[in-house]
């Protein structure tokens, strides 16, 4: 839910609210921090968004901003590391996309729900393959440009 929240925003939304959330800011490395593609206006909207599903799931709207925040940081943590090893904004880079925004989630919310290993690794497994039907499937509606 939070890493499909950005695109549904700025699909709806277009151009407006999307400032970049590092500011433009360059690294040591010559290249930006995240890149224009991470803004202020995808955070908020994944913030809220899943700390609503988590209050109409669990009636836990903490619960929802738990994994709403850990979903964000592990994609720009993705982000970070894509920019450093030279890709471009919203390149492909099938299990880097994918596996900050799911391991960090999975474990902020372990002890929350008395998780055990075994379920974390379930949650890894169902998000990947949940991640590349669901993303094919909105690249066909044009929701997404690429398919992860």
């Amino acid at each position: 839910m939070a890493n499909g929240c950005p695109i549904a925003a700025k699909r709806l939304l277009g151009n407006h609210f999307s400032f970049p959330l590092d500011c433009g800011a360059i690294f040591l490395d010559g290249q930006p921090v995240f890149g224009a593609s991470k803004t202020i206006r995808g955070i908020v909207v994944a913030l809220l968004v899943t700390a609503f599903g988590g209050f109409l799931l669990t009636e836990s709207w903490a619960l929802g901003l738990v994994v709403g925040s850990a979903s964000m940081v592990g994609d720009l943590l993705s982000s970070f590391v894509k920019r450093r090893l030279g890709f471009p904004p919203s390149a492909q880079a099938t299990g880097l996309d994918q596996i900050f925004e799911v391991v960090l989630p999975a474990l902020a919310v372990m002890p929350l729900l008395s998780l055990t290993w075994i379920d974390v690794l379930a949650i890894i497994v169902l998000f990947f393959v949940g991640e590349i039907v669901l993303s094919k499937w909105l690249l066909r509606l044009g929701f997404r440009d690429h398919p992860y």
